[in-house]
């Protein structure tokens, strides 16, 4: 079982740098919580199991892995999105293959890849099998 620190976002929005960015995750030196939705089915074997698989599972079916829960419940449409992203699991990963993923990651979009080319981004693109995304934080209170 995954236990869980709850911070209030207005405090914990004080302690962040303040230009670059800002990764919201629950971690120790060990280890991070990442979320993940599934279907049902999928999500209903890793509870029994404690570890993914099942009849649905598949390695080759693109992944999207949030460390921040309102953010992936807010990005599969809270649980409504479709059925196969009817359930989010919480996921401890360790961190030391957590921080080997953010080295190796390409940034899903030119503009937020650093590349000097738009040709060097496509290819490090090719070379990568892992995408990151950045997204502006949003104040969870927010009305718009």
């Amino acid at each position: 079982m995954i236990t869980l620190d709850v911070t209030d976002y207005r405090s914990l929005r004080e302690s962040w740098p303040s230009s670059g960015q800002v990764i919201l995750a629950q971690y120790d030196d060990d280890s991070i919580v990442v979320y993940q939705a599934f279907n049902a089915v999928t999500a209903e074997h890793a509870v029994a199991h404690q570890r993914l698989g099942g009849p649905r599972y598949s390695l080759e079916r693109m992944s999207w892995i949030k460390p921040n829960f309102m953010w992936m419940m807010y990005r599969c449409d809270w649980l409504q999105a479709d059925d196969e992203q009817a359930r989010v699991l919480a996921i401890r990963i360790r961190r030391a293959f957590f921080d080997e993923l953010m080295g190796t990651a390409v940034a899903s979009s030119f503009g937020a890849s650093g590349a000097e080319t738009h040709d060097a981004w496509k290819a490090a693109l090719r070379a990568s099998n892992v995408r990151l995304q950045w997204t502006r934080i949003m104040d969870p209170r927010a009305t718009s």
